[in-house]
């Protein structure tokens, strides 16, 4: 069994399918498929049902990824034992971070890590969804919580906050509430509730039992647009809507605080262009930490 094959399999296992894993690996998808193909006649068995919109795992397969999986670690430490683990800064890195963090802050400061380093491939997913780092959606994901379960390190990046925001327009023309009662007689944007993929971000029972808002979305940037637009009064992150002179904070002593954490997989540990990435995005937040604050 070649290991090549293995960790062809390994790509394509994760992506779930043949296109997305050969555009990571950076080779050819039908010679991807020949790989996958040659690995199955060598081991006897069928490991993926291939179908047009993607490739599942069989049970063998799946046997086989899990397989896999401890022998790239094994693989990784031996490398990082014997000192000849990835010691180029070169690569793709991707990061899976919330919308709010990834295109507020994080799009407009991550060139200067590829001016640094111009073989280093940065690949940045501000979405507002959960990543799965065993399945290698992300390389780094920025998460809202201290993950608890899994093969996963993390540590904390920042502390920040959210109040409860509306424009200077809306209030020039509706009035500001002086308390949470009268908050209740505007409108409120919120989140989509069965779209909240952690529970760390449902901010809205801190503030008051029934938010029961007007405009729903599923997207921290969405939201911070709806109350900019005078749609109603919101829950933003304070430095994103610090960016905005056109907001104006209500009831100031309200305050809703959460940390960011970088986390990863441990068979990732000892890959240089890993902890040159980390150790920017470190960097990033320590030089601008006030922002968070």
């Amino acid at each position: 069994m070649d290991w090549d094959d293995v960790r062809m399999f390994l790509a394509v296992a994760r992506a779930g399918q043949l296109l997305a894993a050969s555009r990571r690996l950076g080779i050819n998808h039908a010679t991807l498929g020949r790989r996958v193909t040659h690995l199955e006649e060598a081991l006897g068995s069928r490991l993926l049902i291939r179908r047009t919109n993607g490739c599942e795992l069989t049970p063998e397969g799946a046997v086989l990824f899990q397989a896999a999986e401890r022998m790239e670690a094994e693989m990784l430490a031996a490398q990082a034992a014997t000192g000849r683990i990835d010691t180029a800064i070169a690569g793709t890195v991707r990061i899976g971070a919330p919308d709010g963090f990834g295109v507020s802050f994080l799009a407009s400061r991550l060139k200067g890590l590829t001016q640094r380093h111009p073989q280093l491939r940065v690949q940045l997913v501000p979405v507002p969804r959960s990543f799965s780092l065993s399945q290698r959606e992300a390389d780094i994901a920025i998460t809202v919580e201290q993950p608890v379960q899994g093969r996963l390190i993390s540590s904390k990046l920042t502390d920040y906050s959210l109040g409860l925001y509306a424009s200077r327009a809306y209030l020039a023309e509706n009035g500001e509430p002086n308390s949470i009662e009268g908050l209740k007689s505007h409108p409120r944007i919120g989140y989509v509730e069965d779209l909240i993929f952690s529970p760390s971000l449902n901010f809205t029972g801190e503030v008051m039992r029934d938010w029961d808002a007007s405009f729903e979305i599923s997207s921290a940037i969405g939201q911070t647009e709806a109350v900019r637009s005078g749609a109603g009064i919101g829950i933003l992150h304070d430095y994103i809507a610090r960016q905005h002179p056109e907001l104006v904070r209500v009831l100031p002593a309200i305050a809703i605080r959460r940390a960011y954490w970088t986390t990863y997989h441990e068979s990732s540990r000892d890959l240089v262009r890993l902890r040159v990435v980390l150790d920017y995005l470190n960097e990033l937040v320590e030089a601008e930490r006030s922002i968070f604050n």
